[in-house]
C-alpha cells in the first residue's frame, strides 16, 4: 500500500485505504470490509492502527461540523477532528476543555482510544471528557452511548483501541474558558524533585519534568498557570528561570522554534496547555515514543529506578518527560482506578536499538505496575495484571464485535493474549 505512519517506522499492511465522505459510506465501508481499522493522524508508534489485509478507514474527508451546545456545556465533533482545529471556535465562544496533549495536532477520536492524556496532578486524561459516541460497529451499524444512558459499559468504550468498531462523531465536556502562562525552570536538583514532588506538581495547573537521565540536575520544569490563579515565584526550589524559550529537547540541542510561548506570556488555554504549537511540525519530528503508568505514591521511587539505567538509556534518547495524571475509571485507561505519574521516552529514530532497552526500561518500571501507553513502543505482554479491567473489556469486544471484523493483531496481542501475531 505504502502507507506509513506518523514516525515512518510502520508501514500500514492494509491492502487499501477509504476515504469516506458520507456517514452512509463509513457504514458501507464497515459492512463490506472483513478487517477494517480508523485511520487518524497516525501519531501511534506500534501497529493498533493497522489492518493487515484488511481496510483503513481515513475519515478527513466526513462533513462533521463542529456543534457546541452552551446550555449543556458540551462540544460534539467529528471522528477525524484535530484538537488545534476547534479549540480555537470553543475559546472563541467562552468555552475550553479542561485538558490537552502536548501535540495539537492530534485527533480527538483516536486520542481517546490509546488512552492518551495531557498533564496536570488534578486534571484527567482527554477520554474522561467523553460523555458520548457514535460508534459504526461490524455489519455497519450505527449505534450511540453515553456516560449517563450506559453507565455499565460507556466506561469501557472511550478507550477502545479501535477493537469496538469506528467512532464518528464524539461529545466532550467543556468548562469556561480561561488563560495561561507558561514558565519555564531550569537547573532542579534531583534530590528536590523527589523530596518536593508533590509541591512541584502543585506549582501549575500542568507542570512537566524535562530530562535526559544522565545529568546532574532536571533540565527543566516547565509550569503552567492559570492566570487567575498564578502566584509569583523567582524559583522552584532551587531551579531558576529560563532565560529564554525552551525546547523540552533543549539539553538535545534542538531549538525553540516550535513550541508554544513562555516566559509568562499570557494567552489563551489551547495556546499554552499543548507544548507545540499547531503551525509547526510538532515535538521533535523524526522520533519514537514510549510511556509507561506508575501509581502516583511511587513516583520517587520510580524516578530512582529509571535513574539507574540512565547511561543505558541516553544514548539512544532525545528527551523525557516526567508528569500526572488524575486518574479516572475508564476500564483501558492508563490511570483507571487512581493518579499515575506518566514517564515519557522521546527516542532517536533507532529502532532496533530502543527496543534492545525497552525489556531493561520495563524490568525497572515492574515493581510498581507500570502500565505502556497503547499507542507506543513497548515490549512486554501480560497486561491483565496492570490493567485490571482488561477481562471486561474482552467480553464487550465479544459482543460488539462478535466476528472480529476490529480484531487486529494487536488486539489478539495484547487483548486478547494471542501468541504468533
Amino acid at each position: 500500500m505504502g502507507e506509513s505512519n506518523w514516525a515512518g517506522n510502520h508501514e500500514y499492511a492494509a491492502e487499501t485505504v477509504v476515504t469516506p465522505r458520507t456517514h452512509d459510506e463509513v457504514r458501507e465501508a464497515v459492512a463490506a470490509a472483513s478487517s477494517v481499522k480508523a485511520l487518524g493522524s497516525r501519531h501511534c508508534f506500534n501497529d493498533i492502527a493497522d489492518a493487515p489485509g484488511g481496510v483503513l478507514l481515513d475519515l478527513s474527508a466526513l462533513e462533521s461540523p463542529v456543534e457546541i451546545d452552551a446550555d449543556a456545556a458540551t462540544v460534539t465533533v467529528g471522528g477525524s477532528a484535530r484538537y488545534g482545529d476547534f479549540a480555537g471556535q470553543l475559546h472563541a465562544a467562552g468555552f475550553a476543555l479542561a485538558n490537552l496533549a502536548s501535540l495539537p495536532h492530534i485527533t480527538v477520536a483516536g486520542s481517546v482510544a490509546t488512552g492518551t492524556h495531557g498533564s496536570g496532578r488534578r486534571q484527567r486524561g482527554l477520554a474522561a471528557a467523553v460523555s458520548a459516541l457514535e460508534l459504526v460497529t461490524a455489519g455497519g451499524e450505527v449505534r450511540t452511548f453515553s456516560r449517563d444512558g450506559d453507565p455499565d459499559v460507556f466506561p469501557g468504550l472511550v478507550v477502545s483501541l479501535g477493537a469496538l468498531g469506528v467512532v464518528t462523531r464524539l461529545t466532550l465536556d467543556l468548562v469556561p474558558a480561561f488563560d495561561v502562562r507558561q514558565d519555564v525552570f531550569d537547573g532542579l536538583s534531583w534530590d528536590a524533585a523527589q523530596r518536593h514532588f508533590d509541591e512541584i506538581e502543585d506549582a501549575g495547573y500542568s507542570v512537566s519534568l524535562f530530562t535526559n537521565w544522565v545529568n546532574d540536575v532536571v533540565d527543566q520544569v516547565w509550569v503552567k498557570s492559570r492566570v487567575d490563579a498564578f502566584t509569583e515565584r523567582a524559583g522552584l526550589f532551587g531551579a531558576v528561570p529560563a532565560d529564554g524559550p525552551r525546547h523540552p529537547a533543549h539539553a538535545a540541542g534542538i531549538p525553540a522554534g516550535n513550541v508554544t510561548p513562555q516566559q509568562g506570556a499570557p494567552g489563551p488555554w489551547h495556546q499554552r496547555i499543548p507544548h507545540f504549537a499547531l503551525e509547526f511540525t510538532p515535538s521533535v519530528g523524526d522520533e519514537l515514543q514510549s510511556e509507561y503508568f506508575v501509581p502516583y505514591r511511587d513516583a520517587a521511587a520510580a524516578i530512582e529506578a529509571v535513574r539507574g539505567i540512565g547511561d543505558r538509556l541516553a544514548p539512544v534518547l532525545l528527551v523525557s518527560e516526567i508528569r500526572a495524571v488524575a486518574g479516572d475509571e475508564l476500564w483501558l485507561s492508563p490511570a483507571q482506578g487512581g493518579d499515575r505519574v506518566a514517564f515519557h521516552f522521546t527516542w532517536q529514530p533507532r529502532q532496533p536499538e530502543v527496543e534492545a532497552v525497552l525489556p531493561l526500561l520495563e524490568e525497572r518500571l515492574a515493581p510498581f505496575g507500570a502500565r505502556p501507553h497503547w499507542g507506543k513502543l513497548f515490549h512486554g505482554g501480560g497486561l491483565d495484571a496492570v490493567y485490571p479491567r482488561l477481562a471486561d473489556f474482552r467480553s464487550l469486544a465479544g459482543s460488539l464485535d462478535p466476528g472480529g471484523t476490529f480484531r487486529t493483531p494487536f488486539v489478539r496481542r495484547h487483548v486478547f493474549g494471542e501468541s504468533g501475531v
